[in-house]
């Protein structure tokens, strides 16, 4: 997909600048031609030496050198897309105001290209309402913000600011040059079922079983594929979450059972079933019609099996329709998601691990890799769920519907 783009770099002081060495490396290898200019800072961080032997192209880095004042305006109508990373904190306030003190911020300010940025900082300046209010700034210049991660920061502290990974933001761009995948109809005529939310399996009329799912990655999920031009079906457990359907069809259950025959009432007719519900896998085998008093020191509770919703629809599915299972581990991850995959004959399963920050119930954010049939993945870094529904969607519509 980027084969034959022109993308130009900009790098700035930043710590992170170190990852944009094998970005230009995954760039070109993709078939881009990548020209590179530097932030005078920057310097102090990367060599100039090795990012033009990678780029296969002079690095550009002073506004008065008479070569480089000449090209600043040409530079911006040259490139397909401009992608600064590392932006720095700096950099970023002086594009939200229009400064124009080096090299790069005259080409931003002349391009008439996209630009993308990719954020690097430390957590606080990233939380700062200066920082906060130059982010939308970008925003509404038009310009699309690659989202930070969670992680290990130069300072040595924990929390977002992490510059996303090289291979997140090659991610990024080559989706920004799919048109027919981002297109709000890309999935008209499609029908979509989608499962979110908890189940609750009754021990008696008061206490029950459950998880702590909140429904938002079903409901973000949901939400994607209906603005993309699906016909969306959300099957959802008594989530703790408010919804409102606008648009999509709501239908709400309590317990696996009543999940596994709505989705197999509904599956049939579907294009795309994406099942990010946490059914629960056991239930009672007893349900009491009383409230079960506390009498006795021990209270034996006898579990079954509930149904296996992937499972029977993937037993189910026919040529054309595409099947998307969650898993959520806790250890021998990849493993167990790529077990889930072949014995639940899903196309696609979508990896939580509740080892990662951020990631798993109750979090507005979500980090997930996708595995795909013969072992395939895709990573991708701590998005907020928004952004991972948009991950999840571009995936489906890039193997199944391009």
């Amino acid at each position: 997909m980027l084969k034959g783009k022109k993308i130009l770099l900009g790098i700035t002081g930043s710590i992170a600048a170190y990852k944009s060495i094998y970005l230009v490396r995954l760039l070109v290898k993709s078939g881009a031609e990548v020209k590179i200019v530097m932030t005078p800072s920057s310097k102090d961080f990367v060599s100039t030496l090795t990012l033009s032997t990678l780029s296969h192209h002079p690095v550009l880095t002073d506004l008065f050198d008479e070569q480089s004042w000449s090209n600043h305006v040409m530079l911006g109508r040259w490139a397909d897309l401009i992608v600064i990373a590392p932006l720095s904190v700096n950099t970023l306030s002086k594009m939200a105001n229009g400064q124009c003190d080096n090299l790069l911020l005259a080409v931003y300010l002349s391009a008439t290209c996209p630009v993308v940025v990719a954020p690097a900082m430390d957590e606080d300046m990233w939380k700062h309402p200066a920082t906060r209010e130059n982010i939308k700034k970008l925003e509404s210049f038009g310009n699309k913000i690659i989202p930070v991660e969670k992680g290990e920061l130069a300072s040595g502290l924990y929390g977002d600011g992490r510059m996303a990974e090289p291979e997140q933001i090659v991610q990024f761009i080559t989706d920004g040059f799919s048109p027919e995948q981002n297109k709000p109809g890309a999935l008209a005529g499609k029908k979509a079922l989608v499962t979110a939310g908890p189940t609750y399996e009754a021990i008696d009329p008061v206490r029950f079983i459950g998880n702590h799912s909140s429904g938002k990655m079903g409901i973000a999920i949901a939400k994607e594929l209906y603005n993309r031009g699906a016909e969306v079906t959300l099957v959802m457990g008594p989530a703790s979450v408010e919804f409102s359907a606008n648009g999509i069809h709501l239908i709400r259950v309590v317990s696996a059972e009543d999940m596994f025959k709505v989705c197999n009432q509904v599956f049939p007719r579907a294009d795309i079933a994406v099942m990010s519900a946490a059914v629960a896998d056991y239930t009672p085998v007893k349900k009491a019609n009383q409230k079960i008093k506390k009498k006795e020191e021990q209270f034996r509770l006898e579990l079954i099996k509930t149904k296996d919703i992937l499972k029977s629809l993937g037993e189910k599915k026919k040529k054309g329709q595409v099947l998307v299972g969650f898993a959520l581990e806790t250890t021998e991850e990849k493993k167990h998601a790529l077990e889930k995959l072949a014995k639940k004959n899903a196309d696609m399963i979508i990896l939580n691990s509740l080892n990662d920050a951020g990631a798993g119930f109750g979090h507005d954010t979500n980090k997930i890799t996708i595995f795909r049939k013969k072992g395939r993945q895709i990573s991708f870094g701590t998005k907020p769920k928004e952004e991972v529904a948009k991950d999840i969607v571009d995936t489906i519509i890039r193997f199944h519907y391009a």
